[in-house]
């Protein structure tokens, strides 16, 4: 009874620290993508997740002023430091470096594609229900797929009222998380088994 507890316990803080990591994903993406900083709600992923992005700040600046490593650094330490800290308490020892390096990076590449993935299907509901919706997250939706959407849309513009851009993007994703990151965790597989429990 209590090594169930304790299990659960460990899959409860595991599922906390990835709903954190998946803000500070979004919070990544959100400045890449150059999406209104003053909405409330970057506003409000920000604030969420500066106590952890701050100390990489005095060291890691914005890459062209879009893309920012000290986010992405702050994501891939916290993931690697709590794989570390779960397998310790779980009693599954100290995992392998390149297998740990290789599971935080996957994780952080499987959670950008995740966040595009429900982007991308809530701008199509919103498409159907909400065409000209003036939400802060319907307009921060929008501005987070644009810069994913707007190249497939010069490749195949729209036919009409049918736009097929989103499909495209969405075999895209597809493929790079079948090809790429099921490749990389297939790696760690093979290298630490037991990260793939705190994955």
């Amino acid at each position: 009874m209590g090594s169930h507890l304790g299990n659960t316990g460990l899959d409860l803080v595991n599922t906390l620290v990835n709903i954190y990591l998946f803000l500070m994903m979004l919070r990544f993406l959100l400045q890449a993508s150059q999406a209104d900083y003053y909405n409330p709600l970057s506003q409000s992923v920000v604030k969420i997740t500066q106590p952890v992005v701050r100390p990489f700040q005095s060291v890691l600046g914005p890459v062209m002023g879009r893309f920012d490593l000290a986010t992405l650094a702050a994501g891939f330490v916290l993931k690697v430091l709590v794989m570390v800290a779960l397998l310790q308490l779980a009693g599954a020892g100290m995992p392998r470096i390149d297998s740990l390096a290789i599971a935080g990076v996957t994780f952080l590449a499987s959670t950008i594609l995740d966040i595009y993935f429900y982007a991308l299907i809530i701008m199509i509901i919103l498409s159907w229900v909400a065409p000209r919706a003036s939400h802060p997250g319907a307009l921060l939706v929008m501005q987070l797929v644009e810069p994913i959407m707007s190249p497939v849309r010069r490749i195949i513009p729209p036919l009409g009222m049918l736009d097929l851009s989103p499909i495209v993007v969405f075999i895209g994703i597809n493929l790079i998380d079948g090809i790429v990151v099921g490749s990389l965790i297939r790696t760690v597989a093979s290298g630490t088994p037991a990260l793939l429990a705190v994955f």
